[in-house]
């Protein structure tokens, strides 16, 4: 079997297509590109692929990772262009590339992400780097996370999994948040518990509707090998 990861963007309004329904959208692209994937055994096989850290709903991206197994070795072309030719025009395909043998599933490696917050504020209206420096001082920061077994709320410390935030001018002169934060399966932090917490610190008023998230890069290990297509 071969390993390969694709890397893609999406926005528009294909960004409130589910996790799943994105998957069916790439099975059947894949299909259409004539790229043979390798099938998993047993009952109900399916075919060997998935994203290497799962996409809120509603958030804009531009450097997912995409995992697939294929029964043969598969040219860049077929794996860039003709694939591209089978999806939406709101799904690019940034690169694709072999993953060595022997290393860990992308969704077993990833370890950090890169989000974008833009707020409808001008980015000059308040001087956020003092802001910004006070908020992660704090010994800890407390948010309301939703327990996934109990589904109740409860408060968390997320100080320890915020990697760094940083005040920058977007294309429409206005503010935008960068945000590294830890995202995989041994650590996860959502942007939303951020925005949650750093916005009422802040005395920053904006409805959450106003607010566009974008993930723009998942983070692996610097060992991690990938050889471009």
């Amino acid at each position: 079997m071969y390993r390969y990861v694709v890397t893609f963007s999406k926005s528009g309004p294909i960004r409130y297509i589910s996790h799943l329904d994105m998957l069916r959208l790439f099975k059947r692209a894949f299909r259409r590109a004539d790229i043979e994937l390798a099938y998993s055994h047993g009952y109900n096989p399916h075919p060997k692929m998935g994203f290497a850290q799962p996409l809120s709903l509603g958030y804009d991206a531009e450097g997912e990772y995409l995992e697939v197994e294929t029964s043969e070795p598969v040219s860049r072309r077929r794996m860039t262009e003709r694939l591209q030719d089978a999806l939406p025009e709101d799904v690019r395909i940034v690169d694709a590339g072999r993953i060595a043998d022997g290393q860990k599933s992308l969704a077993a490696s990833v370890d950090g992400a890169i989000y974008s917050v833009d707020y409808p504020l001008p980015y000059d209206a308040v001087d956020m780097d003092p802001v910004i420096e006070a908020y992660l001082a704090q010994d800890s920061i407390m948010a309301l996370k939703r327990q996934k077994k109990t589904k109740q709320m409860k408060e968390t410390d997320i100080r320890s999994k915020i990697r760094r935030i940083q005040a920058v001018k977007n294309e429409n002169q206005n503010l935008r948040l960068v945000m590294e934060l830890d995202c995989g399966s041994a650590s996860n932090l959502s942007p939303e518990l951020v925005i949650s917490t750093f916005d009422p610190f802040a005395s920053i008023n904006c409805e959450r509707y106003e607010l566009d998230v974008c993930r723009n890069k998942l983070i692996l290990p610097v060992d991690y090998s990938i050889q471009l297509l």
